[in-house]
């Protein structure tokens, strides 16, 4: 799934901690690195945006409740 427009990165990140599963940022390369993991977090974004907002990245949810998480926060912020 690809998210665009996250500009609350915090309550970006404290979505990807409620989720339940495995989740996983693709890299433009096609590496898998997994969001569950602060350091993977910092490191894989520190790369993606610098103006404090996040323009569009893909995600692998391997669980549904955790994809309905996440449309969930596209949509509503939530």
């Amino acid at each position: 799934m690809k998210v665009m427009n996250i500009t609350n990165i915090e309550a970006f990140f404290k979505v990807i901690d409620l989720c339940q599963g495995k989740v996983e940022l693709v890299t433009n390369e096609g590496d898998r690195l997994n969001l569950k993991s602060k350091l993977s977090q910092y490191v894989a974004l520190a790369n993606v945006f610098s103006d404090g907002k996040i323009d569009e990245l893909e995600l692998i949810a391997y669980e549904q409740e955790d994809v309905n998480r996440l449309i969930n926060f596209m949509y509503n912020g939530l």
